[in-house]
């Protein structure tokens, strides 16, 4: 169920037809816009606070991206974070646009922010977070618009240990009770991928797995992300956090 497998391989990203640019422009700055995507916010000099990169250059590839997202996860579960990107500098680059080189899906929870378990900064990360990593139509918008707009060529749907999103849906499904206000609508979403071979919280465990590689395979088969996959420009993986480790792991 679950496996230790890193964080790998991908393909490069091409530039993305106009498709939202009227009513999202303003998420991408226009005038010095192209110089401050070309240089991206890793380019700036560190001023003061925080680290910079340790390579200048900004993953430009899903395999160069699954390697800075490691590298940073590696950090964090050995109590070595650098806090990259904060500086004064990189902020005033953000002002004129950004560029993030990964999209990370993810849980709520309070626990797995996603800039911090994988040790990244300012302008480096578009992160979208639900309960339980639940699609709807805002959600799946949000993901299109980092990959068709922004060009990020790598997207990783990340649940994580202990899910309480998982875990009410599970417990729901085997007292039949409803859920209050909008939590049902949640619970619903992830009843069909319930583990329902298993017992307790080896059923809970075990559909966060399920959950993650459900999420992903709904985003892959997604028209617009599957021809970017087809032409090698995208990469989406499913991937888990253990609360108990720091540890970031892929799910095959």
């Amino acid at each position: 169920m679950n496996d230790d497998t890193p964080l790998i391989p991908g393909r490069p990203a091409p530039a993305r037809r106009s498709l939202l640019r009227a009513g999202l422009a303003g998420a991408v700055a226009l005038g010095g816009a192209a110089a401050a995507l070309a240089a991206g916010p890793a380019a700036a000099a560190p001023a003061t606070g925080g680290a910079p990169r340790t390579s200048r250059t900004r993953p430009a590839t899903a395999a160069q991206a699954l390697r800075e997202l490691e590298a940073g996860n590696r950090r964090w579960r050995t109590f070595r974070e650098r806090h990259p990107d904060e500086t004064p500098a990189v902020r005033e680059s953000l002002t004129s646009g950004q560029h993030p080189f990964a999209l990370v899906l993810g849980c709520v929870d309070s626990r797995v922010p996603p800039e911090l378990v994988f040790d990244q900064g300012l302008g480096d990360l578009l992160t979208v977070r639900t309960a339980g990593e639940v699609l709807d139509e805002a959600v799946l918008g949000s993901v299109a618009y980092g990959v068709l707009e922004l060009g990020i060529p790598l997207v990783v749907v990340l649940g994580h240990q202990s899910c309480g999103a998982v875990r009410a849906a599970v417990e729901a499904d085997l007292s039949g009770e409803r859920l209050p206000a909008h939590i049902q609508y949640l619970a619903d979403r992830i009843s069909p991928v319930i583990d329902r071979t298993r017992q307790g919280d080896a059923r809970v465990d075990a559909t966060i797995d399920a959950q993650v590689r459900a999420v992903r395979a709904h985003l892959a088969a997604e028209p617009d992300l599957a021809a970017k996959i087809g032409t090698g420009a995208l990469t989406i993986v499913g991937s888990r956090y253990e609360l108990t480790t720091g540890h970031v792991h892929r799910l095959a």
